[in-house]
């Protein structure tokens, strides 16, 4: 899965390789999080257009936000089959503009995260959906999600999963949903080319989303302060039961703009 993701490049970086015509200016982020605002790419009025949505899709028909679960990744293997993508892969496919993601690795003692980036430092593309909602008062709210592969053999040890990063060389054939149609934009993703992508352990401090500044990606062994305070007590690694996950209280709400 993806779950966090970074956006490092310049403004003028992700515009020279997406090609929209607008001219953002956008802070870079190192720890963007499910219901955040971000920045995709899609096609609009013949052209590519940057825009800023929720991340989080919500399919159109939903009568109810609240009691949907938001669906912040699509397999890539069940998008043309599951309602709730199946019409965002016809029409509403986008690209999700980043510099690296974030995954974590089941390990004794808890899950360990890691930084995952292109080892060229330069940006790449997730592919995407998608999908407006109109509620019955006139409210409006576009989101989208990230779709994800099976991981390749490099990444596969940290997760089976993967977002799926679409080569430049693509972006018009998975955007132009008028001329190309589903089954043709998903035999377009893939596993990342072995080689392509480095990762590498992190500190523990990317778990909080209000953690948000460039130690996150700094490698864990030039971090040993961090590693030391993240260490659990000897007497938490003997006891049997597994703690309550605390929740981070600073997370947003994807409707905190809903009446």
């Amino acid at each position: 899965m993806c779950g966090r993701y970074l956006l490092l490049s310049s403004p003028e970086a992700f515009r020279r390789l997406f090609g929209y015509p607008q001219e953002p200016n956008f802070p870079p982020r190192y720890n963007v999080a499910p219901t955040q605002p971000v920045p995709i790419v899609r096609m609009g009025e013949g052209q590519r257009q940057f825009a800023l949505v929720r991340w989080g899709l919500i399919p159109s028909w939903v009568k109810d936000p609240r009691s949907f679960s938001l669906l912040v990744n699509a397999r890539i293997e069940s998008v043309n089959d599951k309602p709730a993508f199946r019409n965002a892969m016809r029409r509403r496919r986008c690209l999700f503009p980043a510099d690296g993601f974030y995954e974590w690795k089941d390990a004794a003692g808890g899950k360990r995260p890691f930084c995952v980036r292109p080892k060229d430092g330069l940006p790449i593309g997730f592919a995407g959906l998608w999908e407006t909602w109109m509620g019955p008062h006139g409210e409006e709210m576009e989101t989208a999600a990230i779709i994800t592969t099976q991981a390749n053999r490099e990444l596969a040890e940290l997760h089976p999963r993967m977002p799926a990063i679409v080569p430049p060389e693509a972006f018009d054939l998975w955007l132009d949903c008028s001329r190309v149609d589903a089954l043709t934009a998903t035999a377009l993703l893939a596993p990342a080319p072995e080689g392509m992508l480095e990762a590498y352990e992190i500190s523990p401090a990317v778990n909080r989303t209000a953690n948000d500044d460039p130690v996150l990606i700094e490698p864990l062994r030039q971090q040993p302060a961090a590693a030391e305070k993240a260490a659990p007590p000897a007497s938490a690694t003997k006891s049997k039961r597994k703690p309550a996950r605390e929740k981070d209280e600073l997370q947003p709400s994807l409707f905190d703009d809903l009446p």
